[in-house]
């Protein structure tokens, strides 16, 4: 059976303790962790937080709530904004991003990973800034990547369809312009279906992927759906990752804590359905 897990941020309104008890009591093996729990809310989508209560011993005594009911902690979550045109605000966004990827380091977590960023009202490819916004977000990537080379631990980029790096090809493009091999690619369906088949994401990016965020989405949507709700061809999409990347966390995403076990459950129907078939093949 595919093992699943889910994302803390999905669960918003409860302490660590209580999520980590909810997560491992159904079932599921891993997490990306954003400090977005009641006890320690750190986490701002597309901007950062002031995380001076956040010491060291604080951070590990987060991790282990996790790991003491047996969860792996794949990722610590981090989502700023590296597309900022302010240089000082750019600088303090980097400052924030540097602290988690110390936080990673200290407790032993592979992966720190992020979107893009965006401007709010100017989000996406820009004409007039499609060569500078791209080159921007390779210069942070770079100064992030010589600071994952430092603390032993590994940047990974969530590319969209909606961003500066909208398509699989893309992905694979800035990973190579960046030039280091501490840079990976948290790889969400969701948001390269409108521009790369599943084919192509795999294709693409097999080499660089960390883990997975399972979401669905319509092709023409804005925002991302559960697993199932979308146009995603998800026979398809298990059989590459069984082929390509089998063990690599599918970490669900879009969903909540009356809904995650019942759409953990359609993505094992689906996978049992593509082992069922290849076994007959």
């Amino acid at each position: 059976m595919m093992d699943v897990g889910v994302v803390t941020r999905s669960f918003r309104e409860l302490s660590n303790q209580e999520t980590a008890e909810m997560i491992t009591k159904n079932g599921f093996k891993w997490t990306e962790l954003c400090f977005s729990q009641t006890d320690s809310n750190y986490w701002v989508y597309n901007g950062r937080s002031d995380l001076a209560d956040l010491t060291d011993e604080r951070s590990t005594e987060i991790v282990e709530t996790y790991r003491r009911q047996g969860v792996t902690v794949t990722a610590i979550g981090v989502f700023t904004n590296l597309l900022e045109p302010n240089d000082t605000e750019l600088e303090h966004n980097l400052a924030y991003f540097e602290r988690l990827i110390q936080i990673a380091s200290i407790n032993q977590v592979p992966y720190v990973s992020t979107e893009c960023g965006f401007m709010p009202g100017r989000r996406g490819v820009q004409a007039e800034t499609y060569e500078s916004a791209f080159q921007r977000l390779v210069d942070s990537f770079k100064w992030l990547a010589a600071k994952a080379e430092e603390y032993n631990v590994h940047v990974v980029l969530e590319p969209c369809v909606l961003d500066v790096v909208p398509s699989a090809k893309r992905a694979a493009d800035f990973i190579n312009q960046v030039g280091s091999d501490r840079v990976r690619v948290l790889l969400d369906p969701a948001n390269l279906i409108a521009n790369s088949s599943e084919d192509d994401m795999f294709g693409y990016l097999t080499p660089h992927i960390a883990y997975f965020h399972g979401k669905d989405r319509k092709v023409n949507d804005a925002y991302g759906r559960a697993v199932g709700d979308g146009d995603i061809n998800w026979r398809r999409f298990l059989e590459l990752y069984h082929k390509h990347t089998e063990g690599v966390p599918f970490i669900l995403e879009y969903v909540n804590a009356g809904n995650f076990c019942a759409i953990r459950d359609r993505v094992l129907a689906m996978d049992g359905g593509v082992r069922s078939n290849s076994a007959l093949d």
